[in-house]
């Protein structure tokens, strides 16, 4: 019997500095901290996790998950 790979539900982490807190304007996009791709949720979630504690230090660094897989597939999400 073959074994069946998990289901790829790819998310995309990456963050940068924000010109204003209230919003998602970036100051530098020449500059955004691309994380990686994750194979699913949980994988992306601890990275954005250990992101977001390395630059707590910076009110204006923000890290975000996008669910790259609902951009695949939208008719799906």
């Amino acid at each position: 019997m073959e074994e069946q790979k998990p289901k790829q539900l790819l998310h995309l982490v990456f963050g940068g500095e924000l010109d204003d807190l209230q919003g998602i304007q970036f100051s530098d996009l020449d500059n955004l901290d691309i994380v990686g791709i994750f194979p699913n949720y949980d994988s992306a979630l601890s990275a954005w996790r250990s992101k977001a504690q390395q630059t707590v230090d910076n009110a204006s660094m923000r890290y975000f998950i996008v669910h790259m897989h609902r951009l695949l597939t939208p008719e799906k999400a």
